[in-house]
């Protein structure tokens, strides 16, 4: 066994897997191991400049949702240089199954290379795997709706044609932020729809949850959805 695997095993908390288990419920759940969020990014931490990282970053894929996650505290914390991150980001996102991890592996160091980022969220949202496409909606999501933000940028969203739940679900939680954040931009693509039912309406429920949304405009928003 892995000397990273070891260090998990030693953190499991049976409680906590049958909980998180029912969350990504896409993933076998004996490969969860059952490790709290605060606990594993205290192993990254701990571990990240060990000798032997660099092998657990190479061995692809992980055994477990837990070692996935870690690979992605890691990696964050161990790569300064934008250009060996993204190298490492993209090597890892093939091997992404699940939303949280997805979620998580969010890279803040991009946030000061913006038109270097935005290249690859650009190929992300074109990519025929369900992981790497919500990546790209998510780190446009988090890095793009404020200071770096460009209307051309709701198209690209608007235009991705996907059955998958994820994705459809990331593109719900983008245009609910934007709405929130990109307000005068955003509505357009409600008051001429443009996205399938299903998002359109997920949307909207989404960004009426927010109360930095006035009572006056959820009720504008409600009167956008579709029946």
């Amino acid at each position: 066994m892995h000397i990273i695997q070891s260090k998990l095993l030693a953190l499991k908390d049976q409680s906590y897997k049958d909980f998180h288990a029912k969350l990504i419920p896409n993933i076998d759940p004996d490969t969860i191991i059952g490790v709290r969020t605060p606990k594993l990014k205290a192993l990254a931490k701990e571990i990240y400049k060990e000798d032997y990282i660099d092998d657990f970053l190479n061995d692809l894929p992980h055994k477990y949702y837990e070692e996935n996650n870690l690979h992605a505290a890691i990696t964050i914390l161990k790569y300064k240089d934008p250009v060996k991150l993204m190298e490492k980001v993209e090597a890892f996102l093939p091997f992404i199954d699940n939303w949280a991890t997805c979620d998580t592996f969010s890279c803040k160091l991009f946030n000061k290379y913006p038109d270097f980022l935005y290249e690859h969220i650009l190929n992300w949202l074109k990519s025929d795997q369900v992981y790497t496409v919500r990546y790209g909606i998510v780190t446009l999501m988090s890095f793009y709706l404020d200071d770096n933000f460009k209307p051309e940028m709701l198209d690209l969203i608007a235009e991705i044609k996907s059955d998958e739940y994820y994705v459809d679900m990331a593109i719900a939680w983008y245009f609910s932020i934007a709405l929130v954040k990109q307000y005068d931009y955003a509505i357009k693509y409600f008051e001429n729809p443009c996205i399938k039912k299903w998002t359109h309406n997920k949307s909207i429920q989404k960004a009426i949850e927010s109360r930095r949304i006035s009572a006056e405009t959820k009720d504008y928003l409600r009167s956008l959805k579709i029946k």
